[in-house]
């Protein structure tokens, strides 16, 4: 079985302060750890009511720092709102601090709505132009210094940083594939375009002294409990969520209730359930042939997964039902 890891947004929950949802995040990262995820990302979204992980670079050093293997990241930072060298002083430090365990994806998209990007003093305008140059700026930051190189990041310099482009359209994988780079698809929230991303970042990869060869990782969100008809409940909360934000109205995730019916309109619910194409809430044989089915599908090189819910005891036992998963399918190989 290909590797897995966690994708976490560190969820605010109805009725829970912020510092507890850093408390859960560590707490997810360790289990994770224990049940042999490969890595653990967090995501950059601003005002967001359901999201604290804003500050990602702070988060990922508190998830470091409280765990001891599991390779700890950014999935990813925005860099459209960040000056390049920044961003490399930032990883460079986590990098000095934790070494060998940090990675860095990178998106394009502000993670947030237009007014916030605003206040984040970003500018939008010519992002498809900008973005590749500020990947490549970045890239030398982090690369070893070279002869008069009179600009560099301190700490940043030499640490190599591994840098992930992640996507959910077509630009990022072409752009991968151009710079050779390890790519990561957002199919646990925009499936649409995940094939036919693969396939062009696959044919038209240029290895580099990066990847001699792709690399390509997809998302795909997935709720486990004990029963199939537990797992759907607990699913509600994430539904409800997306529901929410859709709407204009985001809120902290909310408790599961038992029925959506009466809770989406038919066209929401059409909405929620393409954008979830690849997500599955059941039971572990129902998890074991979703990933089965999945790598069936794309022949992805890695798994992240994301799936959260309210209750932070049934969260931890979903992993640890799709790691078993996991496990089931190397055995019967």
């Amino acid at each position: 079985m290909i590797p897995l890891s966690v994708l976490d947004l560190a969820p605010i929950l109805e009725g829970q302060s912020v510092a507890q949802t850093f408390a859960n995040t560590l707490d997810l990262a360790r289990h994770a750890e224990r049940l042999n995820y490969k890595r653990f990302w967090v995501a950059e979204h601003h005002n967001i009511p359901s999201i604290a992980s804003a500050a990602t670079s702070v988060v990922i050093g508190y998830v470091a720092g409280g765990t001891k293997t599991i390779r700890v990241g950014a999935g990813g930072i925005m860099l459209p709102n960040h000056a390049p060298l920044v961003i490399a002083e930032q990883f460079g430090t986590l990098e000095t601090l934790y070494p060998g365990r940090i990675d860095l994806g990178l998106g394009r998209a502000p993670g947030t709505d237009q007014s916030t990007a605003r206040a984040l003093r970003r500018d939008f305008s010519n992002v498809d132009e900008s973005f590749p140059r500020d990947v490549m700026e970045l890239q030398a930051y982090l690369a070893p210094e070279t002869p008069g190189q009179r600009l560099r990041a301190i700490p940043g310099t030499g640490t190599n940083v591994p840098i992930w482009l992640l996507g959910s359209s077509l630009f990022s994988a072409q752009l991968a594939a151009a710079l050779g780079l390890p790519f990561a698809f957002a199919s646990h929230f925009a499936p649409q375009l995940l094939l036919q991303a693969l396939q062009i970042y696959r044919s038209t990869f240029v290895p580099s002294a990066t990847l001699a060869s792709p690399y390509a990782m997809a998302g795909t969100t997935i709720i486990a409990a004990d029963t199939d008809e537990e797992a759907r409940r607990l699913f509600t909360s994430h539904q409800q969520s997306f529901v929410n934000l859709r709407r204009g109205r985001p809120t902290p995730m909310p408790p599961p209730i038992d029925t959506m019916e009466g809770y989406w309109t038919p066209m929401e619910r059409e909405i929620v359930e393409s954008a979830m194409t690849y997500a599955v809430a059941g039971g572990p044989e129902t998890v074991r042939r979703h990933l089965n089915a999945f790598v069936e599908l794309t022949n992805v090189d890695e798994i992240i997964v994301m799936g959260q819910t309210y209750d932070h005891a049934a969260r931890l036992r979903s992993f640890e039902i799709v790691a078993g998963a996991r496990d089931a399918i190397a055995a019967s190989v």
